[in-house]
């Protein structure tokens, strides 16, 4: 009996299945090189990279600007703690901040800590400066939203598969359906607790969905007048994915077609990013929002070891100069707060 070859694949394969956890099914393409737009697999098959690491990588496969820039942090120094300051943090700061046009940044790793970090600020923000009793604070969400897998993440999502058998769930979330601005009104109306409106500009997981052209720009003129934060969940649209720097930056953000086209920005309270934001080389995430919301953040309320570190610094520092050396620059600055 003829018995089946394995190929490279397989053995890679192979592994992965006997000692992974089965958390993921990818397809079964084993990849081993990347560099620009193209990838490699085991066998040497060139691929195109539709996908771009969900938009991590939205500079590249290993950009050669940011991988320098990595190499010689990471022979350097790469890790300190925030026990101590380092001579990376503060400067990447000040660009980021600069950048996007905010006063404040709060650097940590994954997305899904970006997140997590947003909803903790607009919580602590609603008690301290809204003056929402305590524990009764809520955020709102969309339907078919994905903002991560972490378990108060998935305590508001609406996928079945994500959160089943993984309670108990947290509260403190109310949902509505995506791109329907009158939804959002009877809810901020209705409830004086809301503190937040947390939302993708364009939805991933649910298929790609672009909301009407009116629908941010609505939900941030709402969230001004009933005094609450508009929270962008930019981490998979964000810094060149949509042909903007951010996918709120309207149609064109680009200084030559603007010429002809003039963007519209939609300033958000709360701005977090993540995956492009290193050029898919390493974990950064990031939180932004001007001071009167990031300091009711306090020493000791948030953080991590690894957040804000020297290397993440000098990546992201660098994976954003090279976007922004193609012309990706927000137009407008405005805060909109007080609408």
């Amino acid at each position: 009996m003829e018995t089946k070859q394995q190929t490279s694949q397989d053995y890679y394969l192979d592994l992965e299945s006997r000692h992974g956890a089965h958390d993921y099914h990818p397809l079964p393409v084993v990849l081993a090189k990347g560099k620009g737009v193209y990838l490699w697999d085991v066998d040497g098959k060139k691929y195109y990279d539709f996908l771009s690491a969900y938009s991590a990588v939205n500079q590249g496969h290993c950009h050669p600007d940011i991988i320098a820039a990595m190499k010689e942090q990471a022979e350097t120094l790469t890790l300190t703690s925030r026990a101590f300051h380092n001579n990376k943090l503060g400067e990447y700061m000040k660009f980021v901040t600069a950048y996007f046009g905010f006063e404040r940044l709060l650097s940590m790793n994954t997305g899904a800590e970006g997140v997590e970090t947003a909803i903790k600020i607009s919580r602590k923000w609603g008690y301290l400066k809204k003056g929402v009793p305590e524990n009764q604070a809520q955020i709102v969400v969309c339907n078919n939203n994905f903002h991560g897998r972490t378990t108060t993440i998935i305590s508001f999502s609406t996928d079945p598969d994500t959160k089943a058998h993984f309670g108990p769930h947290t509260n403190g979330f109310t949902h509505i359906p995506y791109d329907d601005l009158e939804a959002l009104k009877q809810t901020l109306e209705s409830n004086p607790n809301i503190v937040g409106f947390l939302v993708e500009p364009i939805q991933g997981e649910a298929g790609v969905y672009t909301p009407g052209k009116d629908f941010i720009s609505g939900a941030r003129a709402l969230c001004s007048q009933y005094n609450v934060l508009l929270i962008t969940d930019e981490i998979q649209t964000g810094i060149g994915r949509t042909g903007s720097l951010l996918a709120v930056c309207g149609d064109c953000t680009c200084e030559d077609a603007c010429e002809q086209q003039p963007a519209t920005y939609i300033r958000p309270d709360i701005l977090i990013l993540g995956k492009a934001l290193s050029g898919g080389t390493y974990p950064v995430s990031g939180v932004l929002c001007d001071s009167e919301i990031m300091d009711v953040i306090q020493p000791g309320q948030h953080g991590s070891t690894f957040g804000g570190n020297p290397m993440a610094a000098a990546v992201a520092t660098k994976a954003l100069e090279v976007i922004k050396g193609w012309g990706f620059t927000p137009k407008c600055k405005t805060s909109w707060r007080g609408f």
